[in-house]
């Protein structure tokens, strides 16, 4: 077995039966690494850096699934072992160095342990995604797939303003008015398609399950200085609520896109 019994399951589901019609999603929510990997070799430092998961977004992805009585799925490996917001064939996929520190275990790993990975930790992550996609259907809904991420305020020597990014690319429906919404609300700063793009391929998780099935979707990404202790995450947690509340209220929103 990849995983043994000391490691974690490579996701963890709150609110399974919970009955709204909205399923949150968390893919670099967790930092564990499976005991054989040895860290891959990382310092502990490096946890602690955005390289290896995303500060806060599980936080604020709980209190949101808590407001709205939805589900959440959260991925509990790092992204370092691998991303499960990378397309199987992407190269960064199980990435060997990442914002300039190298990550040992990556480099020269065998075909054999790459497909373990996928096997233990990705497959079972995107499968339990469908698996709750489908439960909402048998409860005759389109369910909507919100994706919670969190972004580092510097990247690349480059101040990111945006305190909350929304991404999206062919469907506007709940990226749209949350935008609006969200751009309402005073001291605020908001990017549409920033710091990332909903139309970049690196957006596996929403591309594979969202977009593809036509139901409505949107990732979302909050700045990591905002949410990186309790209270900043139940804040601005309680921001994004205020503005999904009557985009999620919509019954015309649970439709597949034509």
């Amino acid at each position: 077995m990849y995983l043994g019994p000391e490691d974690l399951p490579p996701y963890s589901v709150y609110n399974e039966q919970a009955p709204a019609r909205a399923l949150f999603v968390c893919d670099h929510s967790g930092r564990a690494f499976p005991a054989r990997l040895n860290q891959l070799g990382l310092a502990d430092w490096v946890l602690e850096r955005h390289v290896a998961w995303d500060i806060g977004s599980a936080d604020v992805a709980h209190h949101l699934a808590a407001r709205f009585e939805a589900p959440l799925i959260c991925a509990n490996y790092s992204r370092l072992v691998v991303d499960n917001n990378r397309h199987p064939e992407d190269p960064t996929v199980c990435i060997t160095v990442s914002e300039g520190i190298a990550i040992p275990g990556n480099m020269d790993m065998s075909a054999v342990d790459r497909e373990k990975r996928f096997e233990s930790i990705f497959d079972p992550y995107h499968a339990a995604i469908e698996r709750q996609l489908d439960l909402m259907r048998d409860r005759g809904t389109v369910p909507a797939l919100i994706a919670i991420h969190s972004c580092t305020p510097v990247f690349d020597r480059v101040v990111r303003p945006w305190h909350i990014g929304i991404l999206w690319d062919k469907d506007p429906r709940i990226a749209v008015p949350l935008l609006e919404s969200l751009g309402a609300m005073e001291g605020i700063c908001i990017g549409d398609n920033e710091p990332y793009s909903g139309r970049d391929p690196h957006d596996y998780t929403i591309d594979h399950h969202g977009e593809a099935a036509l139901i409505p979707h949107v990732s979302i990404e909050v700045r990591q200085d905002l949410v990186d202790t309790p209270e900043g995450a139940e804040r601005w947690a309680g921001v994004l609520g205020d503005a999904l509340d009557d985009i999620l209220a919509d019954d015309e929103l649970y439709s597949h896109l034509t």
